[in-house]
């Protein structure tokens, strides 16, 4: 099947398997790595991107589900949220070993756009669809919290 969809901006016009998942579809067809694999169960949230501002799990979605001209945003998208999301993580150091967090920004954004001044009960319900193994969560809370306040400037 042909597509068009908008992925971080940019148009792309591709031949595509029905049944191939938008992950492998980011990764394998436009080469964008920055999306996880992880459970490939849509349990773990590793994969999660936005598709028209909605978190969906990559691994679930077949190209076929996804609506022609649909935009999508990955961790590589230059959107200012997501980029202050990711230095934010850093500078918290709530990105340890690196494999949740994509989702966890790409779900941070999300939940920031739509409740930029959401409360740590917010933030812990937008984010408990992206499973991190290494921490008690506490960094990764403080990243958003300093992204919230604008401690982080890109």
């Amino acid at each position: 099947m042909k597509i068009e969809i908008i992925v971080n901006g940019v148009v792309y016009r591709e031949e595509t398997s029905p049944d191939q998942r938008l992950l492998d579809f980011l990764r394998d067809d436009l080469g964008l790595k920055g999306t996880k694999k992880g459970c490939d169960q849509g349990e773990c949230g590793a994969c999660s991107v936005l598709l028209n501002g909605k978190v969906v799990n990559s691994c679930l979605i077949l190209m076929a589900q996804v609506p022609e001209r649909s935009e999508i945003e990955t961790i590589e998208s230059s959107d200012s949220l997501i980029l202050s999301l990711q230095e934010s993580f850093i500078e918290n150091g709530a990105a340890q070993c690196g494999a949740c967090t994509p989702g966890m920004i790409m779900a941070s954004s999300a939940l920031l756009r739509e409740k930029p001044d959401a409360n740590l009960n917010e933030i812990r319900e937008g984010l408990s669809g992206v499973i991190c193994r290494c921490t008690g969560y506490q960094k990764i809370f403080d990243a958003i919290k300093d992204t919230q306040r604008g401690l982080v400037q890109k």
